[in-house]
Protein backbone atom coordinates (compact mmCIF):
# COMPACT_ATOMS: atom_id res chain seq x y z
CA UNK A 1 0.00 0.00 0.00
CA UNK A 2 3.04 2.11 0.81
CA UNK A 3 4.70 1.65 -2.19
CA UNK A 4 1.36 2.23 -4.42
CA UNK A 5 1.24 5.91 -2.46
CA UNK A 6 4.54 6.62 -3.32
CA UNK A 7 4.23 5.64 -7.14
CA UNK A 8 1.18 8.10 -7.69
CA UNK A 9 3.36 11.12 -5.33
CA UNK A 10 6.24 10.38 -8.29
CA UNK A 11 3.65 10.67 -11.08
CA UNK A 12 1.95 13.82 -9.81
CA UNK A 13 5.59 15.46 -9.75
CA UNK A 14 6.22 14.23 -13.33
CA UNK A 15 2.92 15.46 -14.54
CA UNK A 16 3.60 18.87 -13.02
CA UNK A 17 7.14 19.11 -14.35
CA UNK A 18 5.68 18.29 -18.22
CA UNK A 19 2.19 21.03 -17.34
CA UNK A 20 4.56 24.01 -15.84
CA UNK A 21 5.62 25.44 -18.93
CA UNK A 22 2.08 25.50 -20.55
CA UNK A 23 0.61 26.82 -16.59
CA UNK A 24 3.52 29.86 -16.84
CA UNK A 25 1.90 33.09 -18.20
CA UNK A 26 4.31 35.54 -20.32
CA UNK A 27 4.41 38.73 -18.60
CA UNK A 28 2.30 41.61 -19.69
CA UNK A 29 4.00 45.02 -21.02
CA UNK A 30 2.52 48.21 -21.66
CA UNK A 31 4.09 50.50 -24.36
CA UNK A 32 3.09 54.07 -24.04
CA UNK A 33 3.45 55.57 -27.81
CA UNK A 34 2.56 59.14 -28.83
CA UNK A 35 -0.14 59.62 -31.24
CA UNK A 36 0.81 62.31 -33.18
CA UNK A 37 -2.28 60.81 -35.90
CA UNK A 38 -4.30 59.31 -33.78
CA UNK A 39 -4.63 56.11 -31.88
CA UNK A 40 -4.87 53.49 -34.93
CA UNK A 41 -2.38 54.95 -36.12
CA UNK A 42 -0.48 54.55 -34.19
CA UNK A 43 -1.26 51.00 -33.21
CA UNK A 44 -0.88 50.01 -36.98
CA UNK A 45 2.45 51.35 -36.72
CA UNK A 46 3.89 49.86 -33.62
CA UNK A 47 1.99 46.51 -33.66
CA UNK A 48 4.55 44.98 -35.52
CA UNK A 49 7.40 46.28 -33.09
CA UNK A 50 5.81 44.77 -30.09
CA UNK A 51 5.72 41.58 -32.26
CA UNK A 52 9.56 42.00 -33.22
CA UNK A 53 10.12 42.37 -29.24
CA UNK A 54 7.95 39.37 -28.16
CA UNK A 55 9.90 37.07 -30.31
CA UNK A 56 13.42 38.52 -29.40
CA UNK A 57 12.81 38.36 -25.29
CA UNK A 58 11.40 35.43 -23.81
CA UNK A 59 8.36 34.89 -21.82
CA UNK A 60 6.46 38.71 -21.92
CA UNK A 61 3.97 40.04 -24.13
CA UNK A 62 4.16 43.70 -25.35
CA UNK A 63 1.31 45.65 -25.95
CA UNK A 64 0.36 49.33 -27.57
CA UNK A 65 -0.96 51.69 -25.53
CA UNK A 66 -1.43 54.84 -27.55
CA UNK A 67 -2.25 58.64 -26.21
CA UNK A 68 -1.41 62.03 -26.28
CA UNK A 69 0.59 63.68 -23.83
CA UNK A 70 -1.39 63.72 -20.76
CA UNK A 71 -2.98 60.21 -21.48
CA UNK A 72 0.77 58.88 -21.06
CA UNK A 73 1.23 61.13 -18.54
CA UNK A 74 -1.61 59.78 -16.30
CA UNK A 75 -0.63 56.18 -17.43
CA UNK A 76 2.56 56.40 -16.46
CA UNK A 77 1.74 57.84 -12.80
CA UNK A 78 -0.95 55.14 -12.61
CA UNK A 79 1.36 52.11 -13.37
CA UNK A 80 -0.51 50.95 -16.71
CA UNK A 81 2.36 51.33 -18.75
CA UNK A 82 6.02 50.30 -18.33
CA UNK A 83 7.86 51.90 -21.11
CA UNK A 84 7.02 54.82 -23.52
CA UNK A 85 8.28 55.87 -26.67
CA UNK A 86 8.19 59.75 -26.95
CA UNK A 87 9.99 62.99 -27.61
CA UNK A 88 12.71 64.55 -25.60
CA UNK A 89 10.35 67.35 -24.25
CA UNK A 90 7.89 64.80 -22.72
CA UNK A 91 10.81 62.46 -21.46
CA UNK A 92 12.65 65.15 -19.09
CA UNK A 93 8.93 66.20 -17.84
CA UNK A 94 8.03 62.71 -17.13
CA UNK A 95 11.82 62.31 -15.93
CA UNK A 96 11.20 64.93 -12.89
CA UNK A 97 8.21 63.28 -11.26
CA UNK A 98 8.97 59.33 -12.12
CA UNK A 99 12.59 57.91 -12.59
CA UNK A 100 12.99 56.96 -15.81
CA UNK A 101 16.01 55.64 -18.14
CA UNK A 102 16.27 56.09 -21.90
CA UNK A 103 16.95 52.64 -23.53
CA UNK A 104 17.78 53.53 -26.96
CA UNK A 105 17.23 56.43 -29.59
CA UNK A 106 15.30 56.33 -32.84
CA UNK A 107 17.24 56.87 -36.00
CA UNK A 108 14.81 58.20 -38.30
CA UNK A 109 14.17 56.48 -41.69
CA UNK A 110 13.50 59.26 -43.74
CA UNK A 111 15.86 61.16 -43.06
CA UNK A 112 19.53 58.56 -43.46
CA UNK A 113 19.06 57.64 -40.21
CA UNK A 114 19.62 60.83 -38.26
CA UNK A 115 19.59 61.22 -34.49
CA UNK A 116 18.02 64.46 -34.40
CA UNK A 117 15.03 64.81 -36.65
CA UNK A 118 12.41 66.81 -34.23
CA UNK A 119 11.81 70.57 -35.34
CA UNK A 120 9.24 72.84 -35.94
CA UNK A 121 7.82 73.97 -39.59
CA UNK A 122 6.01 77.04 -39.14
CA UNK A 123 3.25 77.01 -42.45
CA UNK A 124 0.68 79.54 -43.98
CA UNK A 125 -1.02 79.83 -46.94
CA UNK A 126 0.60 80.52 -50.10
CA UNK A 127 -1.29 83.61 -50.87
CA UNK A 128 -0.79 85.32 -47.54
CA UNK A 129 1.56 88.12 -47.35
CA UNK A 130 3.03 86.32 -44.39
CA UNK A 131 7.25 86.19 -44.70
CA UNK A 132 8.68 86.22 -41.23
CA UNK A 133 8.18 85.00 -37.87
CA UNK A 134 8.28 89.31 -37.24
CA UNK A 135 4.95 88.86 -39.42
CA UNK A 136 2.88 86.77 -37.38
CA UNK A 137 2.36 89.53 -34.71
CA UNK A 138 -0.95 89.67 -33.11
CA UNK A 139 -2.25 86.66 -35.16
CA UNK A 140 -4.11 83.58 -34.55
CA UNK A 141 -1.42 80.24 -34.36
CA UNK A 142 -2.73 77.23 -34.73
CA UNK A 143 -0.39 74.36 -32.54
CA UNK A 144 -0.86 70.39 -31.37
CA UNK A 145 0.20 70.87 -27.67
CA UNK A 146 2.07 73.07 -25.46
CA UNK A 147 4.61 70.08 -24.52
CA UNK A 148 4.96 69.50 -27.95
CA UNK A 149 8.81 69.65 -28.56
CA UNK A 150 8.44 69.82 -32.81
CA UNK A 151 4.73 71.10 -32.78
CA UNK A 152 5.59 74.05 -30.20
CA UNK A 153 8.45 74.27 -27.90
CA UNK A 154 10.79 74.60 -31.01
CA UNK A 155 9.17 77.73 -32.54
CA UNK A 156 8.85 79.01 -28.81
CA UNK A 157 12.57 78.58 -28.27
CA UNK A 158 13.50 80.30 -32.06
CA UNK A 159 10.83 83.06 -30.46
CA UNK A 160 12.85 83.81 -28.08
CA UNK A 161 16.52 83.73 -29.30
CA UNK A 162 14.90 86.34 -31.55
CA UNK A 163 14.21 88.42 -28.90
CA UNK A 164 10.16 88.07 -29.06
CA UNK A 165 7.67 88.38 -26.39
CA UNK A 166 6.88 84.77 -26.72
CA UNK A 167 3.72 85.30 -23.55
CA UNK A 168 2.20 88.29 -25.83
CA UNK A 169 3.24 87.67 -29.44
CA UNK A 170 0.49 86.06 -30.73
CA UNK A 171 -2.84 87.36 -30.47
CA UNK A 172 -4.05 83.94 -29.90
CA UNK A 173 -3.10 80.11 -30.33
CA UNK A 174 -5.09 77.09 -30.50
CA UNK A 175 -4.14 74.03 -29.36
CA UNK A 176 -5.63 71.54 -31.33
CA UNK A 177 -4.47 68.09 -30.03
CA UNK A 178 -4.08 64.99 -32.16
CA UNK A 179 -4.32 64.20 -35.15
CA UNK A 180 -2.23 66.77 -36.50
CA UNK A 181 -4.35 66.80 -39.83
CA UNK A 182 -6.67 69.72 -38.32
CA UNK A 183 -3.48 72.25 -37.89
CA UNK A 184 -3.15 72.26 -42.04
CA UNK A 185 -7.17 72.36 -42.69
CA UNK A 186 -7.26 75.26 -40.19
CA UNK A 187 -4.58 77.04 -42.08
CA UNK A 188 -6.30 76.04 -45.55
CA UNK A 189 -9.91 77.38 -44.51
CA UNK A 190 -8.29 80.68 -43.45
CA UNK A 191 -9.44 79.86 -39.73
CA UNK A 192 -6.16 80.62 -38.32
CA UNK A 193 -3.16 82.62 -39.77
CA UNK A 194 -0.68 80.03 -39.45
CA UNK A 195 0.07 76.24 -37.54
CA UNK A 196 2.95 75.20 -36.25
CA UNK A 197 3.57 71.53 -37.21
CA UNK A 198 6.63 69.14 -36.79
CA UNK A 199 8.63 68.34 -38.66
CA UNK A 200 7.82 66.34 -42.04
CA UNK A 201 4.15 66.88 -41.18
CA UNK A 202 3.22 69.16 -44.36
CA UNK A 203 5.18 66.54 -46.50
CA UNK A 204 3.37 63.41 -44.95
CA UNK A 205 0.13 65.23 -45.59
CA UNK A 206 0.93 66.36 -49.27
CA UNK A 207 2.06 62.62 -49.63
CA UNK A 208 -0.81 61.10 -48.85
CA UNK A 209 -2.97 63.45 -50.85
CA UNK A 210 -4.79 65.40 -48.42
CA UNK A 211 -3.37 68.82 -48.56
CA UNK A 212 -2.19 70.33 -51.79
CA UNK A 213 1.44 71.46 -52.24
CA UNK A 214 1.34 74.57 -53.76
CA UNK A 215 -1.56 76.23 -50.88
CA UNK A 216 0.92 76.48 -48.66
CA UNK A 217 4.11 77.94 -48.16
CA UNK A 218 7.03 77.36 -45.00
CA UNK A 219 7.73 80.45 -43.20
CA UNK A 220 12.49 80.35 -42.21
CA UNK A 221 12.45 77.63 -44.79
CA UNK A 222 15.92 75.77 -43.93
CA UNK A 223 16.27 72.02 -45.28
CA UNK A 224 19.93 70.49 -43.23
CA UNK A 225 21.96 67.94 -45.49
CA UNK A 226 20.69 64.42 -46.26
CA UNK A 227 16.84 65.26 -44.81
CA UNK A 228 13.79 64.92 -46.92
CA UNK A 229 11.40 67.98 -45.65
CA UNK A 230 11.93 71.63 -44.41
CA UNK A 231 12.52 72.77 -41.37
CA UNK A 232 11.75 76.47 -39.87
CA UNK A 233 14.10 75.55 -36.53
CA UNK A 234 16.79 74.07 -35.07
CA UNK A 235 16.69 69.92 -34.55
CA UNK A 236 16.58 67.74 -31.50
CA UNK A 237 17.36 65.00 -30.81
CA UNK A 238 15.12 62.11 -32.48
CA UNK A 239 12.29 59.86 -30.05
CA UNK A 240 13.47 57.68 -27.81
CA UNK A 241 12.56 54.38 -25.75
CA UNK A 242 12.33 54.59 -21.98
CA UNK A 243 11.93 52.14 -19.34
CA UNK A 244 10.26 53.23 -15.66
CA UNK A 245 11.51 52.45 -12.70
CA UNK A 246 9.54 49.48 -11.96
CA UNK A 247 11.03 47.39 -14.82
CA UNK A 248 13.30 44.97 -13.92
CA UNK A 249 17.23 45.84 -15.06
CA UNK A 250 18.00 42.22 -16.92
CA UNK A 251 14.66 42.54 -18.48
CA UNK A 252 15.70 46.24 -19.51
CA UNK A 253 19.20 44.55 -21.05
CA UNK A 254 17.07 42.06 -23.26
CA UNK A 255 14.78 45.23 -24.41
CA UNK A 256 17.85 47.11 -24.99
CA UNK A 257 19.93 44.28 -27.27
CA UNK A 258 16.85 43.10 -29.02
CA UNK A 259 16.33 46.95 -30.47
CA UNK A 260 19.93 47.28 -31.02
CA UNK A 261 19.56 43.88 -32.85
CA UNK A 262 16.73 45.03 -35.22
CA UNK A 263 17.50 45.32 -38.82
CA UNK A 264 16.92 48.31 -40.49
CA UNK A 265 14.88 46.04 -43.48
CA UNK A 266 12.83 44.70 -40.84
CA UNK A 267 9.32 44.91 -40.88
CA UNK A 268 8.41 46.22 -38.07
CA UNK A 269 11.69 48.92 -38.48
CA UNK A 270 9.52 49.77 -42.08
CA UNK A 271 6.19 50.00 -40.20
CA UNK A 272 7.27 51.98 -37.53
CA UNK A 273 9.18 54.28 -40.17
CA UNK A 274 12.77 54.09 -38.26
CA UNK A 275 16.56 52.77 -39.47
CA UNK A 276 17.01 50.40 -36.35
CA UNK A 277 17.79 52.04 -32.74
CA UNK A 278 21.21 53.17 -31.59
CA UNK A 279 22.62 54.20 -28.39
CA UNK A 280 20.69 57.20 -26.03
CA UNK A 281 22.13 60.35 -27.58
CA UNK A 282 22.48 63.28 -25.58
CA UNK A 283 19.85 65.27 -24.54
CA UNK A 284 21.62 68.39 -23.84
CA UNK A 285 19.86 70.72 -26.43
CA UNK A 286 16.54 70.18 -24.87
CA UNK A 287 17.75 70.75 -21.79
CA UNK A 288 18.95 74.44 -22.72
CA UNK A 289 15.77 74.43 -24.95
CA UNK A 290 14.11 74.00 -21.78
CA UNK A 291 16.31 75.85 -19.50
CA UNK A 292 15.85 79.38 -22.28
CA UNK A 293 11.89 79.04 -22.24
CA UNK A 294 12.42 79.36 -18.39
CA UNK A 295 14.59 82.34 -18.10
CA UNK A 296 13.04 84.27 -14.96
CA UNK A 297 12.17 81.33 -13.00
CA UNK A 298 16.21 79.91 -13.53
CA UNK A 299 16.98 83.96 -12.55
CA UNK A 300 14.96 83.75 -9.10
CA UNK A 301 16.52 80.35 -8.24
CA UNK A 302 20.62 81.62 -8.92
CA UNK A 303 19.80 84.59 -6.85
CA UNK A 304 18.36 82.44 -4.22
CA UNK A 305 21.38 80.00 -4.12
CA UNK A 306 23.70 83.03 -4.34
CA UNK A 307 21.86 84.00 -1.05
CA UNK A 308 22.15 80.70 0.60
CA UNK A 309 26.13 80.11 -0.72
CA UNK A 310 26.58 83.27 1.22
CA UNK A 311 25.45 82.75 4.49
CA UNK A 312 26.75 78.81 4.80
CA UNK A 313 30.42 80.29 4.16
CA UNK A 314 30.33 83.52 5.84
CA UNK A 315 34.03 83.02 6.09
CA UNK A 316 34.61 83.97 2.60
CA UNK A 317 33.19 87.36 3.53
CA UNK A 318 36.54 89.30 3.12
CA UNK A 319 37.39 87.27 -0.40
CA UNK A 320 33.39 88.87 -1.61
CA UNK A 321 34.11 91.93 0.27
CA UNK A 322 37.81 92.69 -1.93
CA UNK A 323 35.53 91.52 -5.04
CA UNK A 324 32.92 94.00 -4.25
CA UNK A 325 36.00 97.11 -3.72
CA UNK A 326 37.57 95.93 -7.24
CA UNK A 327 34.31 95.73 -8.92
CA UNK A 328 33.49 99.38 -7.97
CA UNK A 329 36.84 100.89 -8.65
CA UNK A 330 36.76 99.11 -12.11
CA UNK A 331 33.49 101.21 -12.52
CA UNK A 332 34.82 104.49 -11.21
CA UNK A 333 37.64 104.07 -13.59
CA UNK A 334 35.17 103.41 -16.56
CA UNK A 335 32.95 106.38 -15.72
CA UNK A 336 36.28 108.34 -15.56
CA UNK A 337 36.90 107.46 -19.42
CA UNK A 338 33.61 108.02 -20.19
CA UNK A 339 33.25 111.52 -18.67
CA UNK A 340 36.36 112.87 -20.49
CA UNK A 341 35.39 111.55 -23.82
CA UNK A 342 31.86 112.55 -23.84
CA UNK A 343 32.35 115.57 -25.77
CA UNK A 344 33.90 113.09 -28.58
CA UNK A 345 30.79 111.53 -28.43
CA UNK A 346 28.38 114.63 -28.69
CA UNK A 347 30.26 115.76 -31.96
CA UNK A 348 30.26 111.67 -33.57
CA UNK A 349 26.37 112.33 -32.20
CA UNK A 350 25.55 115.28 -34.21
CA UNK A 351 27.17 113.96 -37.07
CA UNK A 352 25.09 110.97 -37.23
CA UNK A 353 21.95 113.19 -36.87
CA UNK A 354 23.34 114.89 -39.34
CA UNK A 355 23.56 112.33 -41.39
CA UNK A 356 20.00 111.36 -40.46
CA UNK A 357 18.47 114.61 -41.44
CA UNK A 358 20.28 114.00 -45.48
CA UNK A 359 18.90 110.59 -45.36
CA UNK A 360 15.02 112.07 -44.58
CA UNK A 361 15.27 114.47 -47.50
CA UNK A 362 16.21 112.26 -49.97
CA UNK A 363 13.24 109.86 -48.32
CA UNK A 364 11.07 112.93 -48.87
CA UNK A 365 12.11 113.56 -52.21
CA UNK A 366 11.11 110.14 -52.90
CA UNK A 367 7.60 110.23 -51.66
CA UNK A 368 7.42 113.70 -53.26
CA UNK A 369 8.20 111.84 -56.76
CA UNK A 370 5.82 108.95 -56.19
CA UNK A 371 3.30 110.93 -53.96
CA UNK A 372 0.82 110.71 -57.07
CA UNK A 373 0.80 107.19 -57.61
CA UNK A 374 0.68 107.02 -53.96
CA UNK A 375 -2.51 109.25 -53.56
CA UNK A 376 -4.07 107.18 -56.45
CA UNK A 377 -3.36 103.84 -54.71
CA UNK A 378 -5.05 105.10 -51.27
CA UNK A 379 -7.94 106.88 -53.41
CA UNK A 380 -9.21 103.57 -54.53
CA UNK A 381 -9.49 102.19 -50.86
CA UNK A 382 -11.23 105.26 -49.79
CA UNK A 383 -13.89 105.18 -52.70
CA UNK A 384 -14.66 101.88 -52.36
CA UNK A 385 -15.68 102.31 -48.55
CA UNK A 386 -17.48 105.51 -49.43
CA UNK A 387 -19.71 103.49 -52.23
CA UNK A 388 -19.96 100.38 -49.64
CA UNK A 389 -21.37 102.58 -47.50
CA UNK A 390 -23.82 104.26 -49.47
CA UNK A 391 -24.69 101.34 -50.90
CA UNK A 392 -25.56 100.25 -47.46
CA UNK A 393 -27.15 103.87 -46.28
CA UNK A 394 -29.59 103.46 -49.75
CA UNK A 395 -31.13 100.23 -48.56
CA UNK A 396 -31.90 101.23 -45.06
CA UNK A 397 -33.23 104.58 -46.56
CA UNK A 398 -36.08 102.62 -48.55
CA UNK A 399 -36.31 99.68 -46.46
CA UNK A 400 -34.76 96.93 -47.94
CA UNK A 401 -34.09 93.49 -46.25
CA UNK A 402 -30.42 93.68 -44.63
CA UNK A 403 -29.83 91.08 -42.36
CA UNK A 404 -26.88 90.30 -40.52
CA UNK A 405 -24.80 87.94 -42.51
CA UNK A 406 -25.38 90.82 -45.51
CA UNK A 407 -23.94 93.54 -43.25
CA UNK A 408 -21.32 91.46 -41.78
CA UNK A 409 -19.98 90.38 -45.49
CA UNK A 410 -20.29 94.69 -45.95
CA UNK A 411 -18.53 95.36 -42.99
CA UNK A 412 -15.73 92.81 -43.72
CA UNK A 413 -15.14 94.63 -46.95
CA UNK A 414 -15.27 98.66 -45.31
CA UNK A 415 -12.73 97.03 -42.94
CA UNK A 416 -10.39 95.34 -45.30
CA UNK A 417 -10.25 98.47 -47.36
CA UNK A 418 -9.65 100.29 -44.68
CA UNK A 419 -6.76 98.35 -43.58
CA UNK A 420 -5.38 98.70 -47.55
CA UNK A 421 -5.30 102.10 -47.18
CA UNK A 422 -3.22 101.96 -43.51
CA UNK A 423 -0.72 99.79 -44.68
CA UNK A 424 0.38 102.08 -47.85
CA UNK A 425 0.15 105.21 -44.64
CA UNK A 426 1.97 102.58 -42.81
CA UNK A 427 4.79 102.30 -45.22
CA UNK A 428 5.22 106.02 -46.33
CA UNK A 429 5.33 106.84 -42.58
CA UNK A 430 8.58 103.55 -42.02
CA UNK A 431 10.54 106.08 -44.65
CA UNK A 432 9.59 109.55 -43.18
CA UNK A 433 10.33 108.51 -39.52
CA UNK A 434 13.95 107.40 -40.04
CA UNK A 435 15.74 106.67 -36.70
CA UNK A 436 19.01 105.30 -35.56
CA UNK A 437 19.72 102.00 -37.18
CA UNK A 438 18.33 99.26 -35.43
CA UNK A 439 19.42 95.75 -36.18
CA UNK A 440 17.21 93.11 -36.26
CA UNK A 441 16.45 89.84 -38.13
CA UNK A 442 15.47 90.42 -41.78
CA UNK A 443 13.73 88.40 -44.12
CA UNK A 444 15.44 90.13 -47.51
CA UNK A 445 12.44 88.57 -49.88
CA UNK A 446 9.93 90.44 -47.94
CA UNK A 447 11.67 93.75 -48.01
CA UNK A 448 11.99 93.60 -52.36
CA UNK A 449 8.25 92.74 -52.07
CA UNK A 450 7.65 96.08 -50.45
CA UNK A 451 10.15 98.31 -52.05
CA UNK A 452 7.84 96.94 -55.28
CA UNK A 453 4.76 97.25 -53.92
CA UNK A 454 5.58 101.11 -52.66
CA UNK A 455 6.75 102.21 -56.26
CA UNK A 456 4.01 99.82 -57.75
CA UNK A 457 2.07 102.86 -59.38
CA UNK A 458 5.39 104.68 -60.42
CA UNK A 459 6.17 100.95 -62.68
CA UNK A 460 2.82 100.61 -63.67
CA UNK A 461 2.90 104.80 -65.61
CA UNK A 462 5.98 103.85 -67.14
CA UNK A 463 4.68 100.20 -67.92
CA UNK A 464 7.78 98.97 -66.29
CA UNK A 465 7.97 94.79 -65.76
CA UNK A 466 9.83 93.88 -62.43
CA UNK A 467 11.09 89.73 -62.44
CA UNK A 468 12.34 88.29 -59.08
CA UNK A 469 15.09 85.59 -59.68
CA UNK A 470 15.89 83.71 -56.45
CA UNK A 471 18.52 81.58 -56.55
CA UNK A 472 19.84 79.23 -53.40
CA UNK A 473 17.86 78.40 -50.29
CA UNK A 474 16.40 82.48 -48.73
CA UNK A 475 17.71 82.75 -45.06
CA UNK A 476 17.49 85.72 -42.62
CA UNK A 477 20.12 88.78 -42.60
CA UNK A 478 20.81 90.82 -39.53
CA UNK A 479 19.86 94.25 -41.18
CA UNK A 480 18.45 97.98 -40.13
CA UNK A 481 15.49 97.24 -41.90
CA UNK A 482 14.26 100.76 -42.74
CA UNK A 483 17.47 101.59 -43.80
CA UNK A 484 18.08 98.94 -45.72
CA UNK A 485 14.05 99.11 -47.66
CA UNK A 486 15.54 103.16 -48.08
CA UNK A 487 18.59 101.90 -50.01
CA UNK A 488 16.39 98.84 -52.17
CA UNK A 489 14.10 101.72 -52.97
CA UNK A 490 16.40 104.17 -54.37
CA UNK A 491 18.14 101.87 -56.55
CA UNK A 492 14.80 100.61 -58.03
CA UNK A 493 13.66 104.26 -58.72
CA UNK A 494 17.10 105.05 -59.87
CA UNK A 495 16.21 102.05 -62.48
CA UNK A 496 13.07 103.61 -63.37
CA UNK A 497 14.30 106.81 -64.20
CA UNK A 498 16.89 105.71 -66.25
CA UNK A 499 14.73 103.75 -68.17
CA UNK A 500 11.90 106.44 -68.65
CA UNK A 501 14.53 108.95 -70.19
CA UNK A 502 15.40 106.63 -72.86
CA UNK A 503 13.02 106.18 -75.74
CA UNK A 504 14.61 103.13 -77.26
CA UNK A 505 14.13 101.09 -73.40
CA UNK A 506 10.26 102.12 -73.01
CA UNK A 507 9.70 99.54 -76.01
CA UNK A 508 10.90 96.44 -73.93
CA UNK A 509 10.79 98.74 -70.34
CA UNK A 510 12.16 95.92 -67.10
CA UNK A 511 13.71 95.30 -64.54
CA UNK A 512 15.36 92.27 -62.53
CA UNK A 513 15.71 92.00 -59.28
CA UNK A 514 18.18 88.87 -58.68
CA UNK A 515 19.03 87.55 -55.19
CA UNK A 516 21.90 84.76 -54.79
CA UNK A 517 21.86 83.37 -51.59
CA UNK A 518 25.36 81.65 -50.90
CA UNK A 519 26.87 79.58 -47.87
CA UNK A 520 27.80 82.87 -46.17
CA UNK A 521 26.28 85.77 -48.20
CA UNK A 522 23.03 86.93 -50.37
CA UNK A 523 24.03 89.31 -53.38
CA UNK A 524 20.99 91.39 -54.41
CA UNK A 525 21.08 92.74 -57.72
CA UNK A 526 18.95 95.46 -59.15
CA UNK A 527 19.22 95.40 -63.25
CA UNK A 528 17.59 96.88 -65.67
CA UNK A 529 17.89 98.00 -69.70
CA UNK A 530 18.32 101.34 -69.52
CA UNK A 531 20.74 103.20 -71.19
CA UNK A 532 23.65 102.35 -68.91
CA UNK A 533 25.93 104.85 -66.64
CA UNK A 534 26.27 108.14 -67.68
CA UNK A 535 29.58 108.34 -65.29
CA UNK A 536 32.43 106.18 -63.40
CA UNK A 537 30.61 104.68 -60.06
CA UNK A 538 32.97 106.90 -57.80
CA UNK A 539 31.63 110.11 -59.02
CA UNK A 540 28.07 108.92 -58.65
CA UNK A 541 28.34 108.01 -55.35
CA UNK A 542 29.66 111.10 -54.41
CA UNK A 543 27.41 113.26 -51.62
CA UNK A 544 25.65 116.42 -54.05
CA UNK A 545 26.68 114.32 -57.24
CA UNK A 546 23.56 114.17 -59.42
CA UNK A 547 22.32 114.02 -63.52
CA UNK A 548 19.07 114.57 -62.73
CA UNK A 549 17.74 117.62 -62.98
CA UNK A 550 15.83 118.09 -59.88
CA UNK A 551 17.69 115.85 -58.10
CA UNK A 552 19.69 116.19 -54.66
CA UNK A 553 22.56 114.63 -55.23
CA UNK A 554 22.23 112.21 -51.85
CA UNK A 555 20.56 108.70 -53.15
CA UNK A 556 23.55 106.68 -54.15
CA UNK A 557 26.00 108.23 -51.71
CA UNK A 558 23.17 107.37 -48.74
CA UNK A 559 23.15 103.59 -50.09
CA UNK A 560 26.70 103.63 -49.78
CA UNK A 561 27.19 104.47 -46.40
CA UNK A 562 24.21 102.56 -45.13
CA UNK A 563 25.68 99.03 -46.87
CA UNK A 564 29.11 100.19 -45.20
CA UNK A 565 27.25 100.25 -41.70
CA UNK A 566 25.88 96.90 -42.40
CA UNK A 567 29.78 95.54 -43.40
CA UNK A 568 28.32 94.63 -46.95
CA UNK A 569 29.39 95.85 -50.28
CA UNK A 570 28.01 98.00 -52.93
CA UNK A 571 28.77 98.43 -56.80
CA UNK A 572 27.13 100.30 -59.95
CA UNK A 573 28.99 98.60 -63.64
CA UNK A 574 27.45 98.79 -66.70
CA UNK A 575 25.78 95.61 -68.56
CA UNK A 576 28.46 93.22 -70.24
CA UNK A 577 25.94 91.56 -72.17
CA UNK A 578 24.24 92.29 -75.34
CA UNK A 579 21.99 94.51 -73.76
CA UNK A 580 22.63 97.89 -72.59
CA UNK A 581 21.44 98.97 -68.92
CA UNK A 582 23.15 99.29 -65.20
CA UNK A 583 23.82 96.66 -62.79
CA UNK A 584 23.25 97.89 -58.83
CA UNK A 585 24.85 95.09 -56.65
CA UNK A 586 24.64 94.87 -52.88
CA UNK A 587 26.20 91.69 -50.86
CA UNK A 588 25.10 91.37 -47.11
CA UNK A 589 26.22 88.65 -44.91
CA UNK A 590 24.29 85.44 -43.41
CA UNK A 591 23.09 86.43 -40.19
CA UNK A 592 25.43 85.10 -37.58
CA UNK A 593 28.44 85.01 -40.27
CA UNK A 594 32.08 86.17 -39.69
CA UNK A 595 33.22 85.40 -42.92
CA UNK A 596 34.36 88.12 -45.38
CA UNK A 597 32.21 88.74 -48.08
CA UNK A 598 33.14 87.53 -51.76
CA UNK A 599 32.68 90.51 -53.65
Amino acid sequence: MKGFIVLRILLCFIAISFLSPVWAKPQELYVGVLANWGDQQAIARWTPMMDYLNEQVPDTRFHVYPGNFEALNAAMESGKIQFIITNPGQYLYLSNQFPLSWLATMRSRRHNGATSAIGSAIIVRADSDYRTLYDLKQKTIAASDPHALGGYQATIGLMHKLGMDTKNYFKEIKFLGFPLDPLLYQVRDGNVDAAITPLCTFEDMVERGLIKEDEFRILNPSRPEGFDCQCSTKLYPNWSFAASESVDIELSKHITQALMDLPSEHPAAIQAKLKGWTSPISQLAVIQLFSELHVENSEVNRWDTLLRWLNDNRHWGVAVLLFIVATVYHLWIEYRFHQKSESLIESERQLKQQELALEKLQSTAIIGEIGAGLAHEINQPIAAITSYSEGAIMRLENNQPFDEQSAKALLTKIHQQSTRAGEVVHRIRGLLKRKEAVMVDVNILSLVDESVSLLKIELARHDISVENNIKGEPFFITADRVGLLQVLINLIKNSIDAISDSAEAVKRAKIVIAMDFKEHQVDVSIIDNGPGLPETSDALMATFYTTKENGLGLGLAICNEVIKEHEGAFSLKNRQDIQSGCIAKISLKKRGSQQKLIV
